[in-house]
């Protein structure tokens, strides 16, 4: 085999280790925020329960944000699909400010800060895909936008949570019959 092939596949073999300690630490960094805004939740459930309730928010949520940032990503931008795990990458590491979570418990910082975070990482995501893409700024930050939105709705309506607001968010059609 000729050099230039053991490098290709070696840096193949990299590149896969990355993604995949990238997409840990980015599913440990939410989990530990969902752990965060659950902390001001009722503490009424059992460990295992809670644990449970946890890891399936944060795959779903993540899971609702990949495909919705795929789907707007299709819409908004032309990108080629040799370049669709790269753009993923990006965005996994354009994700870092997350490590900002940890300084909460630290500094005793409000809940709120969370949000902050959240829009940190939204803005860091839309210039990284500016620069990956080269696209405009508006449909970069669109795509990101909507990715992050039902991000935001899924967290929102996962768990045992959706089950107590799912009653209020049925009614809404009443309020709005004339």
């Amino acid at each position: 085999m000729s050099l230039l092939k053991k490098l290709y596949i070696f840096s193949y073999l990299i590149w896969q280790q990355l993604l995949w300690k990238l997409v840990l630490a980015y599913l440990l960094l939410d989990t530990y925020r969902n752990l965060l805004l659950r902390r001001t939740n009722d503490e009424s459930m059992s460990f295992v329960l809670a644990s449970l309730e946890v890891l399936v928010n944060v795959l779903s949520t993540n899971f609702a944000f990949v495909l919705s940032f795929a789907l707007a990503a299709k819409m908004f931008m032309s990108m080629g699909a040799s370049r669709r795990k790269e753009i993923i990458l990006g965005i996994l590491i354009s994700s870092y400010v997350k490590i900002f979570l940890f300084a909460m418990p630290v500094w005793e910082l409000p809940v709120s800060v969370i949000f902050i975070v959240d829009m940190l990482v939204l803005t860091s995501n839309s210039v990284a895909l500016k620069v990956m893409t080269k696209s405009t700024t508006s449909r970069c930050l669109a795509a990101c936008f909507m990715a992050h939105s039902v991000r935001f709705l899924a967290d929102h309506l996962s768990g045992s949570r959706s089950l107590k607001h799912l009653g209020s968010v049925m009614c809404l059609p009443v309020l709005f019959r004339n």
